[in-house]
């Protein structure tokens, strides 16, 4: 339906993509560079941030409450997890002390000295047990995660689905499609991918670090001290690169919009673009923004680049001193050399956790964001609700009153004033006027998609803010100027009138709008599959299927909102035909711009400025020589002229 006064809607809101995660830690090879072993250093696009985080935060743990015996386990699994992995290198270092000790007393001739391979197998075996335990309990850590992820999303999703049902049409006349998708598919997909992921790692990596630190003081709290001094510099270092790749970043995602934007344009009017020669324009546009987000992005990689070498540089340097002093300590036989081997494997994990944690808060921060968004969806303010002793109309006639009605989408900005009007049973209603005059907007009062702000309208003498919606609605049969058609088939497109609509009943309904014998001529009929635009028929052949659907419906009352403005004439013709069988009985309300196609309406409603100015038959509005006789002439003559 095409609103004649629509509010101005908030900007879309486009798809934030998702962060990346940091590896977990564990043993095994360290990452490049020394201690290398530092994760990957989030610096990039600026993070979106919630207005009110605690806020936001509080009561997003609320939807946790189900799942406290869950999330328990979760952690537990957890900390069993880590402890095993972080127990691991010490129990190598000391396998590495006695192959060690073994070697140098065969060396130097000690009696039964040697390798104790036994108690080195027995080492063995230990770490295995100990890896499978890792990887066991990081198994049921993530499977019990997975189900409260899921679970918790799917609750708050259902939330928001049968919210999105109670809202009024306002909210969507004001938030663009975009935007609620935004928030109902990406703000979601941001959500489960932060608790699936993020959340185990945000805990698996606060317990590395604890126990790591742990571990490493009772290794060497020199050797402790001197890893931990390196870790300022890293972050130095980090911050300072990130400042300045920022900057660079930004542009980046501003110039990559710009050429969106620019490319999209063009391949959708590119019909225009050739037919007046603004190719070589188009192209020199694409080619200086290209050229913009080349520089961007290239300074922007160069400079984030930069950061892995420095930190490899400062791993390196930490990796020297650690082997350097770990050796001397040795020599001093203040540590045994295993103990300087663990003491490596640590301070490879030392830095990582931190890495992750900082990631990891970013990620929460975006997250938060999108939950806000949610949140900000469920707070709207949702339709009156339908009065406990609602009112039924079991024989409707379709007697249609206004009663002094006024209405504004603003309230300092009204639309209509003082509206009364009378329709009687099967009389025929044309409604008329410039773009703007409010039309439309008196058919969505009709309908209850926004409430009067003073007055009242009734059917059959009963208000209609007495009825629930839903039977106000069953009431009314539309046909709109856009064609809304699902993708499946053309029986099921027809049906949805009306539920267990037999199919003779949609056969017949097909016949009454004239669209059975296009339809026969299909290749599979009333099968005929509609893809998701229904861009497979014409548009009077879509058209011919809404008029179907509502003839299936059996309406008592018939909305037609310039039903006939898309299509030729000669499909007007057969459409105004299907229309006339459609509104035989019926109270029906037309809005029209052709007034050609109204002649026969029992009165013709003139609206300008919300007002009724002119009310009447074709040829009594004619002959007074007013404001419809100015419209009717402007329209023959510019038909004629044409």
């Amino acid at each position: 339906m095409n609103n004649d006064h629509q509010p101005q809607g908030a900007p879309g809101s486009q798809a934030r993509p998702a962060l990346p995660q940091g590896p977990g830690p564990g043993p095994g090879p360290g990452r490049p560079g020394g201690f290398g072993g530092r994760g990957p250093i989030m610096i990039g696009r600026p993070v979106e941030k919630a207005k009110n985080f605690r806020g936001t935060l509080f009561r997003f743990l609320k939807y946790f409450a189900p799942h406290k015996v869950r999330l328990t386990l979760v952690f537990l699994t957890a900390v069993c997890s880590t402890v095993f992995n972080i127990l691991s290198p010490k129990i190598m270092g000391n396998a590495t002390t006695d192959i060690f000790q073994g070697v140098m007393e065969r060396l130097h001739g000690v009696p039964g000295g040697g390798v104790d391979f036994a108690k080195i197998w027995h080492i063995v075996g230990v770490l295995v047990g100990l890896y499978l335990l890792s990887s066991m309990f990081s198994y049921l850590q993530q499977y019990i995660m997975a189900g409260v992820a899921q679970r918790t999303v799917y609750a708050l999703r259902k939330q928001v689905n049968e919210k999105l049902t109670r809202l009024p049409l306002e909210f969507y006349d004001q938030h663009p499609h975009g935007e609620v998708l935004s928030r109902f598919v990406n703000d979601f997909d941001n959500i489960s991918n932060t608790l699936q992921q993020s959340l185990t790692q945000l805990i698996t990596s606060i317990i590395t670090f604890v126990g790591v630190v742990v571990m490493m003081l009772t290794i060497s709290p020199l050797l402790t001290v001197v890893v931990a001094l390196t870790l300022p510099l890293s972050m130095i270092v980090t911050r300072g690169i990130a400042s300045r790749s920022q900057k660079y970043f930004i542009d980046q995602q501003r110039t990559l919009g710009q050429l969106n934007a620019h490319v999209e344009e063009m391949f959708t009017g590119h019909k225009i673009v050739k037919a007046f020669g603004h190719e070589e324009k188009s192209i020199a546009t694409f080619e200086a923004v290209n050229e913009q987000l080349y520089n961007a992005g290239w300074r922007a990689q160069f400079i984030s680049g930069t950061i892995m070498p420095m930190m490899n540089f400062i791993g390196n340097l930490g990796f020297v001193l650690v082997s350097v002093i770990g050796g001397i300590l040795v020599t001093k036989r203040s540590i045994q050399i295993g103990d300087v081997q663990a003491f490596i494997q640590y301070a490879r994990q030392f830095s990582q956790p931190i890495t992750q944690i900082a990631s990891i808060a970013n990620i929460i921060q975006s997250t938060m964001a999108s939950a806000e968004r949610v949140f900000e969806l469920l707070d709207e303010p949702e339709e009156i609700p339908d009065p406990a002793d609602a009112a039924a109309l079991t024989d409707a006639k379709g007697h249609v009153q206004f009663h002094h009605v006024s209405f504004g989408y603003q309230p300092d900005v009204p639309i209509i004033h003082d509206l009364n009007l009378d329709v009687k049973p099967g009389q025929t209603i044309a409604i008329v006027g410039p773009t703007g005059a409010g039309k439309t907007t008196l058919v969505n009062l009709l309908m209850r998609f926004y409430e009067v702000s003073s007055g009242t309208i009734t059917i059959d003498g009963v208000d209609i803010t007495r009825m629930r919606r839903s039977h106000l609605r069953s009431l009314f049969g539309m046909v709109l100027q856009d064609t809304w058609l699902f993708k499946g088939t053309i029986r099921e497109n027809i049906a949805y009138g009306r539920a267990g609509a037999t199919d003779a009943e949609i056969v017949a309904a097909a016949k009454a709008a004239r669209a059975d014998h296009f339809i026969r001529t299909l290749p599979d009929g009333y099968d005929t599959v509609l893809n998701e635009e229904a861009s497979n028929i014409s548009q009077g052949q879509r058209q011919l299927l809404t008029i179907a659907r509502a003839i299936l419906s059996d309406p008592v009352l018939l909305i037609l909102d310039e039903a006939t403005s898309n299509v030729d004439t000669r499909t007007e013709v057969q459409i105004q035909l299907a229309m006339n069988a459609l509104m035989q009985g019926r109270t029906s309300f037309m809005i029209a711009h052709r007034l050609s196609t109204i002649r026969g309406a029992d009165l013709i409603l003139v609206m300008n400025h919300g007002r009724v100015v002119e009310q009447g038959t074709h040829e009594e509005l004619l002959a007074k020589q007013g404001f419809y006789a100015e419209l009717y002439h402007s329209q023959f003559e510019a038909q004629v002229t044409g």
